[in-house]
């Protein structure tokens, strides 16, 4: 098993703490191999940026991602950039409010940003990112996940950002209740 995930979007969202979590999860607590590789743009706030993750039950050779099997893009610049390199079959991730994907893209949306503009911090929506990509790639368990965010985030801010990754998680189970349905051909479900 080798997932190649690359999680995108602009300097100030919490991109490479979501990458840090998700290899740290499947190193520390799934007992998996990870790599983790960074890049900022020339600005490090409201620049593009990206985590490259790689996760595998053996040993990684290269951690650089030319072709990922997950994209998670938190901008428009971010998917634009990584769109082509996505293989075929992967799985893509966006922010809902903020990337339109390509008519026929396929993938799942969240809208991470607007919840955590709900929930009144609008510096969560990493987080509620990580509980939604839990939930919809299983490349990490819930428990390996909840317990590296508890560990992650800044003191005092635990509560709320496990209450942020609970609701990204839930919203990607009900996202992948609501595809099943839609693919059984039930009334009324949508994703």
């Amino acid at each position: 098993m080798q997932k190649k995930i690359v999680i995108t979007g602009f300097g100030g969202q919490g991109v490479v703490l979501a990458g840090r979590i998700v290899g740290k999860a499947a190193a520390i607590r799934d007992g998996l191999e990870s790599t983790l590789v960074q890049s900022y743009g020339p600005e490090s706030r409201g620049g593009a940026c990206s985590a490259q993750v790689t996760i595998a039950d053996r040993q990684i050779n290269y951690p650089y991602i030319q072709h990922p099997d997950i994209l998670v893009a938190m901008s428009q610049a971010g998917y634009e950039k990584y769109k082509a390199l996505l293989i075929p079959e992967g799985i893509l991730i966006v922010d809902q409010d903020l990337v339109t994907p390509e008519a026929g893209a396929g993938g799942f949306s969240v809208p991470s940003t607007r919840f955590a503009e709900e929930m009144g911090l609008k510096m969560i929506a990493n987080i509620i990112m990580v509980g939604f990509f839990t939930a919809i790639t299983d490349a990490i368990t819930l428990e390996a996940a909840r317990q590296t965010v508890r560990e992650s985030v800044p003191k005092g801010t635990e509560e709320k950002n496990l209450k942020a990754f609970e609701k990204g998680w839930a919203y990607g189970r009900s996202s992948l209740k609501a595809r099943a349905k839609k693919a059984a051909g039930q009334i009324g479900a949508f994703a």
